[in-house]
């Protein structure tokens, strides 16, 4: 366990938290209008090792040497020269802070950290760190890596749970969920949708899969698998017969065959390490999800139709209307897309240059 102090005074500024991997939409933007819950479990912390915020440079005015010095291989439109490695709380984990006004930003229902920091150290005045609370953004506190310090609060060491553990718990991510313009009570008159989060680890996991792909077609599971990557993958990758498979692996899951190519694979929520196979498709290219939406991958609830005789008992509410399912065909979020398919190195290869202009054309728009 940690707590976090400010650099300049030593003061305290958050409670004792554990420290779990980055969630896959925490920079996620999310419509317009949308509220959005907390991103992160109290008395938790995550690091994210990229830029975030102003200064911004143009592409344009950078060179392409430096750009992958910092970890970019293809084009962005703004690259940030902000300060990396921020840790990203919860906003009821903060101690002893204070909102600087002046420093709104351009949102236009809460705070979206635009200006820089803007909560401060109570103690010294300190700028610390950034609230992130607008509409569409994902709720968060980010500290700044050289405005606090970590100190280690409980130096007992607590192993992390482990696949087998982790595949007991059954702690899945469902599909959809009930999604409330921004103002509104969650639940008052809701609109039910493709679940944010699987629409942020899609993206994340469709820019892998396409380097996967060596620019090749590919095949996944069908099922809700399908509706997360298939249609992008036969838009953006040659046509043909599928020359290279991906199945779904992991704990508890039988060895998959060794002619398959790719492995969708789980997340370790807090160590942030993939699930390694051994055998015969040991040297296959792993494709990471979040273990919510890998465990109701291979292991979805469907909500089907039970037939009854008799009348309702008077004890038990009726669930009529259902719930509504989303009215349009599942989409990966683009930001998330985007910000991880640069990050890879193997974008820079010949087979990815024809995927980077198709998706420049006006007709990729509606994959995301």
């Amino acid at each position: 366990m940690f707590v976090f102090v400010c650099a300049r005074c030593d003061a305290e500024l958050t409670v004792p938290l554990s420290q779990v991997s980055l969630p896959a939409h925490t920079r996620q933007v999310y419509g317009n209008g949308v509220q959005l819950p907390v991103l992160m479990e109290a008395g938790t912390f995550a690091v994210d090792p990229d830029p975030w915020g102003g200064p911004w440079r143009m592409w344009d005015e950078i060179d392409p040497g430096e750009a992958e010095a910092r970890g970019i291989y293809a084009p962005v439109h703004a690259l940030s020269y902000g300060a990396p490695g921020a840790s990203v709380i919860a906003p009821g984990d903060v101690r002893g802070t204070r909102l600087i006004p002046e420093k709104r930003g351009g949102a236009c229902c809460g705070l979206d950290g635009a200006d820089g920091p803007n909560m401060a150290c109570l103690t010294c005045d300190l700028p610390v760190a950034a609230r992130l609370d607008d509409c569409s953004l994902w709720q968060a506190v980010r500290l700044n890596s050289d405005a606090v310090r970590r100190v280690l609060v409980d130096g007992a060491p607590v192993a992390p749970l482990s696949w087998s553990e982790l595949t007991e718990k059954g702690e899945n991510t469902p599909p959809f969920e009930p999604v409330a313009p921004w103002g509104e009570r969650l639940g008052s008159n809701p609109d039910w949708s493709w679940s944010p989060r699987w629409e942020a680890a899609a993206g994340q996991t469709l820019a892998h899969l396409l380097v996967a792909a060596e620019g090749q077609p590919v095949k996944v599971p069908g099922g809700l698998t399908a509706d997360m990557f298939q249609r992008a993958l036969d838009t953006l990758l040659p046509a043909g017969p599928p020359t290279r498979r991906a199945v779904l692996a992991g704990p508890g899951r039988p060895s998959p065959d060794a002619g398959v190519d790719i492995l969708l694979v789980p997340v370790h929520p807090r160590t942030g390490r993939t699930w390694t196979p051994a055998g015969p498709t040991a040297s296959a290219y792993l494709v990471p999800l979040p273990l919510g939406i890998w465990l109701w991958l291979v292991s979805p609830r469907p909500y089907l139709p039970v037939p009854v005789s008799g009348r309702v008992p008077q004890d038990v509410l009726r669930d009529d209307p259902l719930p509504l399912l989303p009215n349009h065909p599942f989409q990966a979020d683009r930001g998330t897309f985007r910000h991880t398919l640069v990050r890879l190195p193997a974008v820079r290869g010949p087979w990815m240059r024809t995927v980077l202009e198709k998706l420049t054309q006006e007709g990729s728009i509606d994959l995301f």
